[in-house]
């Protein structure tokens, strides 16, 4: 796997999760508070599709994961 697949999985994983946890209707409900991390993680997806900065990313390629073509998240 390479970090871009890595990073869509975990933004995707934190997603869903979040709106689990954060959806009333959710058999997971928690909170609403949850739906805070759907916006950060929006918000660091977008961010990072004009900066080309993602923390993530540079984690990744520091632990040795195969680099993909381009950087950035997603």
């Amino acid at each position: 796997m390479t970090v871009n697949q890595i990073v869509r999985i975990v933004a995707g994983f934190f997603v869903m999760l979040s709106l689990a946890l954060g959806v009333e209707g959710s058999p997971l409900f928690v909170s609403h508070y949850w739906l805070w991390l759907t916006l950060f993680v929006g918000a660091n997806l977008f961010q990072s599709g004009f900066t080309r900065f993602c923390p993530l990313d540079m984690l990744l390629v520091k632990l040795g994961v195969k680099e993909n073509s381009g950087t950035g998240c997603a």
